[in-house]
């Protein structure tokens, strides 16, 4: 039999939440509240029950979604090793505008938990801040919710954002927002992230995310990231996610070795020409490929909605952020592109609209 975690100062909107409250708390969410509420009441019922772990969903954003099961004492470390970087201290307010059926929304109550933070949440809308007129000490968002909340950011004096990759226009605004905003890496199988950057004031844009204690770090023959994290994770885990390491606590993201292009021998990481592309296109895109009879994979550029083909590709084509390789020898356009709860685009679900 279990007993997670749950800290004496623990409390939801100012209301002292004990372990023995937890059940009376679940069920009147479940009965009563409206359904992101629902959704929080189901996972504090999960916490407090003599399981040792708890099954969790991935966002299906690099393949099909899929059911992870975790240890609740990991999920305790996370919250731990979080709270020990930020400096999170009991009492500390925290706001949940992530829902609860996902990892990163559920992390927001274990860390409430652990920690004893007083925990607020509100509907995992695309602008959570809208109506909140007071401030909080933490908070975790995606960036589809922070583009929208840049008028208020600085009621959130410590924000993680994660989930989907942060736009170059995006970054800068955040740059002059008077908090402390940080990017974060990670999945639902090192329960949320295992590594941070900053992102305001001078922090340069390609700066190193920095690993959180008790995680350790390596690169497969691939270039991959490989994380051992044994308190989080029972297993050493490797990623697809192409790597610079920078030191053995820094590296730098340089995109996904399943998204890679091989166009006529040169290998092209997507990821990298979007972050150069961003600087020049202000409609959501992505880069893909296209079968080629000569190269065997022709690089192609993919817009939401509708633009001028021809006066998209002067512009790309006279940037001198692109080599000649990184220029798009196709544009495509597409309505609306399928996306994960968090804002991710579904880049080969996408392009199937585009054969249909």
């Amino acid at each position: 039999m279990y007993k997670a975690s749950v800290h004496q100062n623990f409390s939801i909107h100012g209301r002292a939440i004990s372990f023995d409250d937890l059940s009376e708390v679940s069920y009147s969410l479940i009965k009563e509240g409206e359904e992101f509420e629902k959704h929080i009441g189901e996972f504090l019922l999960d916490w407090i029950d003599a399981s040792p772990t708890i099954s969790v969903q991935t966002s299906g954003s690099t393949g099909a979604p899929k059911t992870i099961v975790l240890k609740k004492a990991q999920m305790e470390n996370s919250a731990l090793a979080t709270g020990s970087y930020f400096n999170l201290l009991p009492k500390s307010s925290a706001l949940l505008c992530l829902p609860a059926t996902y990892i990163a929304g559920k992390m927001m109550l274990v860390r409430a938990m652990v920690l004893g933070l007083d925990i607020h949440f509100v509907e995992p809308t695309s602008n959570p801040l809208e109506n909140s007129k007071r401030s909080f000490d933490f908070g975790a968002m995606v960036p589809l919710q922070v583009a929208n909340s840049l008028p208020k950011l600085s009621l959130l004096h410590k924000l993680i954002i994660g989930g989907a990759p942060i736009s170059t226009s995006l970054r800068k605004e955040i740059k002059s927002i008077a908090n402390a905003s940080y990017e974060t890496y990670g999945m639902t199988e090192t329960i949320t992230h295992i590594a941070v950057k900053p992102l305001n004031n001078s922090v340069a844009e390609d700066a190193p995310f920095s690993i959180l204690p008790d995680v350790e770090i390596s690169k497969d023959d691939r270039g991959c990231l490989v994380i051992n994290a044994p308190k989080i994770s029972d297993e050493t885990v490797v990623t697809n996610d192409v790597i610079e390491l920078v030191s053995e606590t820094e590296f730098k993201w340089l995109g996904r070795f399943d998204n890679v292009i091989n166009s006529g021998g040169i290998k092209l990481s997507p990821e990298q020409i979007e972050a150069k592309l961003s600087n020049i296109l202000d409609q959501a895109f992505f880069i893909t490929s296209l079968p080629d009879a000569k190269l065997g994979e022709q690089l192609v550029l993919v817009i939401e909605g509708t633009v001028n083909e021809n006066d998209v590709l002067k512009k790309v084509t006279s940037s001198p952020l692109l080599s000649k390789y990184e220029v798009p020898r196709q544009i495509k356009t597409i309505p609306v592109f399928l996306r994960t709860d968090s804002g991710k685009i579904k880049r080969k679900e996408t392009m199937s609209l585009l054969k249909s």
